[in-house]
């Protein structure tokens, strides 16, 4: 991985206690995982060549075959009477797909820290602020336990009455309609592999505050390697959140991101077409099982 620094690297691997239980465990599932028959990675070829290459120079029986979430298009939605419904486990407030066809294309700034990750409430109001200050519509999704050091997510009422002409606020959304709706141009994201190969999908830009795991980096290729996104600094201040915003969905550097991520989004749909990339990496592998079953 080319242009990787120390801190892009995953907080587990920057230790100085070489006894850690985390670092050690990672360790040997690595080790594991090049000893294994098979191995299937949620991407696609063009995104990682250079590294899908030098990982099948020490396992060649790697399938990529990502972004899994488009691969879905080729098979019926009802088989059975059985309807896919997605993986999360958080109830979705469809009123926000409604509201965001009210806003010109490319206008609306969608707000998701994920699942799991937490910030303080400092860091929660100055998000809010910062946001408020670009005077642009956005999506924001709030989870209940999003700030660490409160039970409930609290956001200030002078705020509130600020963006409500211009906000909408929910818990949990369907993010895949959210972000291939027209109306979205930017995605302020937390960079996990999931929110990354979809804003890749759907062609939105990025502005990035990893906060744990593999999300520093997933932000360091986004905003180095494939050219769509920004970062925040990890003490976010409010100017330097909406100077972020404002520049992403307004300025030069915005547009020429946006054209970037058109791109990127052909090849994701390219290699998941028929005849595809990962579409063919699918069958093999499809292939490869049922023939070890039938063994």
């Amino acid at each position: 991985m080319k242009d990787i620094r120390l801190k892009d690297l995953p907080r587990f691997m920057r230790i100085t206690d070489l006894s850690d239980v985390l670092f050690d465990f990672v360790g040997s599932e690595t080790q594991n995982c090049l000893r294994s028959s098979t191995i299937i990675i949620n991407t696609f070829e063009e995104l990682e060549s250079e590294t899908l290459d030098t990982l099948r120079a020490n396992n060649p029986n790697i399938y990529s075959i990502g972004p899994i979430h488009m691969l879905g298009r080729h098979f019926p939605e009802k088989e059975n009477g059985f309807k896919a419904s997605g993986s999360s486990l958080w109830k979705s407030d469809p009123k926000c797909i409604k509201w965001l066809s009210k806003w010109e294309p490319c206008s609306v700034l969608y707000i998701n820290y994920g699942s799991i990750t937490v910030m303080t409430n400092h860091h929660l109001k100055e998000f809010a602020w910062g946001i408020a200050n670009s005077k642009l519509p956005f999506l924001w999704i709030v989870r209940p336990d999003v700030a660490m050091d409160e039970e409930i997510s609290t956001l200030p009422q002078d705020f509130l009455d600020e963006v409500k002409d211009r906000g909408y606020i929910t818990s949990w959304c369907y993010q895949d309609q959210v972000l291939s709706h027209p109306s979205v141009g930017g995605f302020l994201t937390h960079c996990g592999w999931n929110s990354t190969l979809e804003t890749i999908s759907y062609g939105v830009p990025t502005i990035c505050w990893p906060f744990f795991a593999e999300q520093q980096t997933n932000c360091r290729h986004l905003c180095k390697s494939w050219k769509i996104g920004v970062e925040i600094n990890h003490d976010v201040k409010r100017d330097e959140v909406t100077e972020l915003v404002v520049e992403m969905m307004e300025g030069e550097k915005g547009k020429e991101m946006r054209h970037k991520c058109l791109e990127w989004k052909k090849k994701a749909r390219k290699a998941t077409n028929l005849g595809g990339s990962s579409y063919n990496n699918f069958q093999k592998l499809i292939k490869e099982v049922l023939h070890h079953k039938a063994i």
